[in-house]
This record gives C-alpha cells, sequence and structure tokens, in this order.
C-alpha cells in the first residue's frame, strides 16, 4: 500500500463553472476557494505532508485585468481570514513561484504567513503563484552556470522551488482537461497524472479520497520491471 506524500493539484475549471452557473468567472473563482478548505481537510485526514496547489501561473497575467484584481483580492482575503485559523491545525504555508510581480500588501502578508507557519508540521501546503516551470527550471540552469556548478540532475533539483519538496506521486487536474500546463514539469517525471472531468467547484473531498484508493493500489515501477 502506497501512501503519498506529496500531492499536486491544477484546479482548473472555476472561471467555466461560473458561466455554466449563469454568473460571472469571478464567483466561480470564489466558490473554487471553499473547495480548496476541503481538499486541504482531506489531505490532513489522508496524512498526506505536501499539498501543492496551482493558484496563479505565470500565463495567468494574459488574462483580463479585471480578473486578475480579483483573483489578487480572493488570495490576500484568503490569508487574512483563513490562513490563521488553517495555522491552528498546525498548516505550514510555503510560496513556489516569483512573486515579486504582486502587490506589496499581498507580497507582504505572504511572507508573514510563511513565517508564522514555518514551525508547523502537520502538512504543507505549497502554494504555486506566478508559477511557471519552464522559467523555473531556466532560472536552476543559471543559477548552476552563475556558481560554476555542474549542470546535472542533482543540481538542477537543488536549484529548483522544490529544492525541499519530495516530487509528486499524485497529481490531479479537474476541469476535462489533458495536459499539464506547465506545472511541476521537471518533477513530475514519474508522477501518477489523474484528469478528472468535474470543473473545480464540483470536486469534493469523495472524489480526492477515490483517487488516494486508487493509487494505493497501483505497482509504481519506475522504468524497472517487478
Amino acid at each position: 500500500m502506497n501512501s503519498p506524500k506529496h500531492v499536486a493539484i491544477i484546479m482548473d475549471g472555476n472561471g467555466r463553472w461560473g458561466i455554466r452557473k449563469k454568473k460571472s468567472r469571478n464567483y466561480g473563482h470564489t466558490q473554487g476557494v471553499k473547495v480548496v478548505e476541503k481538499i486541504i481537510e482531506a489531505a490532513i485526514y489522508n496524512k498526506i505532508k505536501h499539498l501543492t496547489l496551482y493558484t496563479f501561473s505565470t500565463e495567468n497575467w494574459k488574462r483580463p485585468k479585471k480578473e486578475i484584481l480579483f483573483l489578487i483580492y480572493l488570495l490576500e482575503k484568503y490569508v487574512d481570514e483563513q490562513f490563521n485559523r488553517l495555522a491552528k491545525k498546525n498548516v505550514k504555508l510555503n510560496i513556489i513561484g516569483n512573486i515579486n510581480k504582486f502587490p506589496n500588501t499581498l507580497k507582504k502578508k505572504l511572507r508573514k504567513a510563511e513565517k508564522i507557519t514555518k514551525k508547523n508540521y502537520s502538512i504543507q501546503i505549497n502554494l504555486a503563484l506566478n508559477y511557471g516551470s519552464k522559467e523555473e527550471i531556466i532560472t536552476a540552469i543559471k543559477k548552476l552556470i552563475n556558481s560554476s556548478s555542474k549542470v546535472n540532475e542533482k543540481n538542477i533539483s537543488k536549484n529548483l522551488y522544490t529544492k525541499d519538496i519530495p516530487d509528486p506521486e499524485i497529481l490531479i487536474r479537474t476541469g476535462n482537461r489533458f495536459r499539464l500546463s506547465n506545472f511541476l514539469l521537471w518533477q513530475s517525471s514519474y508522477t501518477e497524472i489523474f484528469f478528472i472531468k468535474k470543473l473545480w467547484p464540483d470536486f469534493n473531498k469523495k472524489d480526492f479520497q477515490k483517487i488516494i484508493v486508487k493509487f494505493k493500489s497501483m505497482r509504481r515501477n519506475f522504468g524497472g520491471i517487478k
């Protein structure tokens, strides 16, 4: 029985869900935040040590300015209203990505939340913010070249945003889309990927649990034969 230490999720479908409900894309994003809370609880229940959430990609800046501002507002609101509660559950927050492009108020709140929760150990929530895997890999290689270090697999891994995080055993993508969208490309070389038809606001704890149970029944050979 393989118990995953790290689950990564591409939370796709919020905007489409909002439109299907004859409301706005922003309404879908608001409902999507509520699902995050439930999935964090499910991950804690399953004793998963790392949960990485693709929250805002480097490509998301291409969206309409109004939607971008709302996503930033939602993130700041989440940190203000929810993270103290999660911190009491021994949750640790970790940011992966380049957050320099975000407003100073949000950056300060994120760094403060990281600092407050750094000793927590129940689960680590890795929020991927302004994250792009290609950019991450290029940045890691540049660091190696500048330091005259060998460019090899081990050294690249040491210079990624995820350097202290085990590679995900499970990657979930909701929204009935079958692609990785520049998310954890290096880290997912042997990850079991589950593409889910449901849009993110419809995803629930039962769906998550089914994936965990399915994973535990898998034989993982990593290219070998057992």
